[in-house]
């Protein structure tokens, strides 16, 4: 089992809005993420714990690529916490203030200003084969229980609309919604209720992760749907259960911004991964 881990395997451990996360750079060398090694690293118990894992490649038409793992050590094609605390950390030891990085979901813009760090996430997928969904629906009213939006951002969102999102039992609807037959590749589930103008209580499940503090492809899918709806406008200020983050629906795509919190580097001893 030791094979999975390359030796003196250095990682980051970094935070945006309480949403987890290792960073592995291999930019200069060959990726070295496997699902066994992601799965090893996820263990909360045996390895380091992760709500997901973003790994830094080189890359020639940007600065970097992200690819993303989660927990249960399958790929996600977006992360918008993750891309933010990547970019947050390069710009801090490169001093620049706007970095191009390329993921599954395109070609990413970020930029820093007034000290926080934007992340352009992308136009969201507004029909069901991109989102997607296993046929044609009504993306602003799901046939689910509870009225659902679905919105794609990269990765698969269910978005509710709930009176109190406080109430909402997470951990039994989440998964249930995550595996519906609705959602080929699974799904994201985001349970939101108004506090007022523009301001969102935001709880989330995601998949491969389940209950996590903050969800930022997630938060910028929310944004999407209320606008939508016509419940907010398209800047939309959300309150998780790990922090605030914030979306603006642009002309040119969802910008996301909100917390980061290095936490620390470090190496993964000798007798990672320990058996059971």
């Amino acid at each position: 089992m030791n094979t999975i881990v390359p030796q003196s395997l250095t990682f980051r451990k970094m935070h945006g809005a309480g949403n987890d996360f290792v960073i592995l750079d291999s930019r200069g060398r060959e990726a070295v993420t496997t699902p066994a090694l992601a799965l090893a690293l996820g263990d909360r118990h045996r390895g380091v714990g992760f709500d997901q894992l973003a790994e830094l490649r080189d890359c020639a038409d940007a600065d970097l690529a992200l690819d993303f793992w989660n927990a249960d050590g399958t790929m996600a094609g977006a992360c918008g916490n993750a891309t933010r605390c990547v970019a947050w950390a390069v710009m801090r030891e490169s001093g620049r203030d706007r970095l191009t990085i390329r993921t599954e979901r395109g070609l990413l813009t970020a930029v820093r200003q007034d000290g926080q760090v934007w992340v352009n996430m992308g136009a969201p997928l507004l029909d069901w084969q991109s989102v997607p969904l296993s046929g044609p629906q009504d993306l602003q009213h799901l046939p689910l229980p509870g009225d659902p939006a679905a919105v794609g951002m990269g990765n698969p969102h269910c978005v509710f609309v709930v009176d109190d999102a406080e109430t909402v039992a997470l951990e039994t609807l989440g998964p249930r919604y995550e595996h519906d037959p609705l959602f080929p590749q699974r799904t994201n589930v985001e349970f939101v209720s108004l506090l007022g103008q523009d301001h969102l209580r935001m709880r989330v499940w995601e998949r491969g992760a389940g209950v996590t503090l903050a969800c930022g492809s997630g938060a910028c899918a929310v944004a999407v749907a209320t606008a939508r709806r016509g419940l907010t406008g398209r800047r939309v200020t959300m309150d998780l259960d790990g922090g605030t983050l914030i979306a603006d629906w642009r002309d040119d795509g969802v910008w996301l911004t909100g917390p980061v919190a290095d936490v620390f580097t470090a190496t993964l001893g000798a007798d990672f991964p320990a058996t059971p």
